[in-house]
């Protein structure tokens, strides 16, 4: 690759990239991405020693230790346009020489475990449960600007790329359910809510998808971005997600903290 300009990599002027406000020695091997920044917190209370802190924009990092085994818990925000900055800045810190702007000889990669809430679009996937989402669909057009040879699936004479978990991480997350996923790239349209514009698409309408000979199991923001940008990256990546609402029924869970503290605690058991 030739040189990138200095519009392609912005750098702070204290060295640190440029949204996410981070060094090179900051990226650790293994880095929990969640969504709320207040949740950042709720992660790296159970690390037995902080490393460091970093706030910037809506870009809160802890890095830390758990026994020998060293994390970082980051907050993307919501949606794969954030998704797209996050994975491209952590790529850019860990495989670029920022002075000179050209990549390092030797790529690295990290582990990316994305701990989100999500709600169930099919009744196998029931509310107050934790699901691992092994595929994703991409409803966010995304990849429409990164060339790929994702699998896809059709619908309304659209080509939804859909993209695979990390094998390796499928293997520690397996005593979850599996969920084929739709990533949307909105919280209402995009997700069918009805509210107060007129919608295009319900709901129903994405049941007659198949992939592998699965339907659609849950809905979320931000899974087909991480999984597509770290293949192509050559990261790893798998996303838990803990089922808060059925979109069937209408229903919200009674416990969604509840929820989500259990997952971050099996998740982190599972990882250390």
């Amino acid at each position: 690759m030739k040189e990138l300009t200095k519009s392609d990599l912005i750098l702070n002027n204290d060295g640190t990239i440029y949204h996410l406000g981070l060094h090179t020695d900051q990226i650790y091997p293994t880095i929990i991405t969640v969504g709320d920044p207040s949740r950042v917190k709720e992660v790296s209370k159970y690390f037995d020693s902080i490393d460091y802190t970093s706030d910037n924009r809506e870009f809160r990092a802890v890095g830390g230790r758990i026994g020998n085994n060293q994390i970082m818990v980051l907050s993307t925000g919501i949606g794969t346009d954030n998704i797209d900055i996050v994975l491209n800045e952590i790529s850019l810190l860990i495989n670029f020489n920022l002075t000179t702007r050209t990549p390092l000889t030797e790529q690295k990669s990290v582990r990316l475990i994305r701990l989100g809430t999500s709600g169930s679009i099919n009744p196998s996937i029931p509310m107050d449960t934790i699901v691992y989402s092994k595929n994703a669909i991409s409803l966010d057009n995304l990849f429409t600007y990164y060339d790929h040879k994702f699998d896809w699936v059709k619908f309304n004479d659209m080509k939804l790329p859909v993209i695979p978990c990390s094998a390796s991480l499928e293997k520690l997350f397996q005593s979850y359910k599996s969920s084929l996923t739709l990533t949307a790239c909105g919280f209402y349209g995009p997700q069918f809510r009805s509210s107060q514009l007129s919608q295009k698409y319900r709901l129903s309408d994405f049941e007659t998808i198949r992939f592998n000979g699965d339907t659609p199991g849950n809905i979320e923001m931000e899974t087909a971005g991480i999984y597509g940008l770290s293949k192509l990256l050559g990261f790893e990546a798998i996303s838990i997600n803990a089922i808060l609402a059925d979109r069937k029924t209408g229903n919200f869970s009674k416990k969604p903290q509840l929820m989500i503290k259990k997952m971050i605690e099996e998740s982190l058991e599972i990882l250390c």
